[in-house]
């Protein structure tokens, strides 16, 4: 019995060893995947298609939204009617990147009373509460809340032609 316990001792402080050893070899908090995972789709940034091209989304599908007059450090959607309508995409573990998304072009801003939103290319990131099933852009070009809101494309920039998407569950 005692080397039973010994070997199962030794055993689950391998295990414990090669989790620390895996999680400290991202060397960050952005990891890039082939595919999105299963789990927390929304900490997964992806590209999804669009008539103007790939667009940024989570990995849940849901259409993400930059707002014009946010600046890179700073979110302009404070109050709760914007906040309701357009929830900033809030850091709340790892991010995770797919294919096509730049790492390097994620960031993070810290909001009034301390959450952590995900920003790319300097952008703050939203959602928005229109979109409600995976792939809708019904948000696009709306002026709303002080400012104009767009889609973003891989490199980051503000997509500003007029299009909507339908999902193809809709």
């Amino acid at each position: 019995m005692r080397g039973l316990l010994r070997r199962s001792s030794f055993v689950v402080a391998a295990a414990l060893v090669l989790l620390a050893v895996t999680a400290g070899a991202c060397g960050g908090d952005v990891t890039t995947l082939s595919s999105p995972p299963t789990t927390d789709p929304a900490l997964t940034l992806t590209l999804q298609k669009s008539p103007a091209g790939s667009i940024l989304a989570t990995g849940g599908g849901n259409t993400l939204y930059d707002f014009v007059p946010d600046s890179p450090m700073h979110s302009a959607c404070v109050n709760d009617g914007c906040v309701l309508q357009w929830p900033p995409l809030l850091r709340s573990g790892p991010i995770r990147v797919g294919r096509g998304v730049d790492p390097a072009l994620v960031s993070t801003l810290t909001r009034p009373g301390g959450a952590v939103q995900l920003a790319y290319d300097g952008h703050p990131l939203y959602t928005y509460a229109l979109d409600v099933t995976p792939g809708l852009v019904m948000g696009q070009g709306i002026d709303q809340d002080g400012g104009l809101w767009y889609v973003l494309d891989a490199r980051g920039r503000q997509v500003t032609t007029s299009f909507s998407v339908q999902s193809p569950n809709a």
